[in-house]
């Protein structure tokens, strides 16, 4: 779990930067640090310079997040922020901040006003609850449209019409998505913030 291929630090390490993408060459398994539990109506997120875990916003509305949420490290994705990823399944509640190994299933493909902000979906890798679940499709449609719904309408009342959902796509083009991410993270992301 998380082998992060650094020498000892009396400082805290920023497991963004530190962190392997994905899990013991594992092509399906990232790493991914847990923001946000589902249930919550608060935007919590990573700060990228430093690691540590920010309150980014009260949410607007009474819309709570219906699943857990967090980003994997060493990715960029266009909206300048590390690649995202929602984690299906989750029985008992994640300690924010935590880092958890997720399977891949799928990508929702994502535009937040101009910028694209595509959403893996994962489940938990060694929960064998989630088995059984090895595509987008296994989590039937109303999956798909409680996402949908909830992305299109996190931030209506602030901003109404800005996020807008462009489908669920397999595994494959997910996987596809993070590795693209991940390049981007060493072209954009190491080169203009070291």
């Amino acid at each position: 779990m998380a082998n992060i291929n650094h020498k000892p630090s009396k400082y805290m390490l920023n497991l963004l930067h530190v962190l392997p993408v994905f899990v013991e060459e594992k092509e399906d398994v990232i790493n991914t640090i847990v923001e946000i539990n589902s249930g919550s109506i608060n935007k919590y997120e990573t700060i990228t310079e430093s690691g540590q875990l920010k309150l980014d916003r009260v949410g607007y509305s009474s819309l709570a997040y219906p699943f857990a949420y967090g980003a994997i490290p060493q990715t960029w994705d266009y909206d300048s922020d590390p690649l995202d990823v929602e984690i299906i399944n989750v029985i008992e509640p994640l300690v924010p901040g935590c880092v958890v190994e997720a399977r891949i299933i799928g990508v929702m493909k994502f535009k937040d006003g101009e910028e694209i902000d595509d959403k893996i979906v994962a489940v938990l890798s060694d929960d064998r609850r989630s088995d059984h679940i090895q595509s987008v499709e296994d989590l039937g449609e109303q999956f798909k449209k409680e996402s949908t719904y909830f992305w299109e309408h996190i931030k209506y009342l602030k901003k109404p019409g800005t996020g807008v959902t462009k489908g669920f796509f397999n595994k494959n083009e997910a996987i596809k998505v993070v590795k693209e991410c991940e390049q981007r993270y060493k072209d954009i992301y190491l080169k203009n913030f070291n």
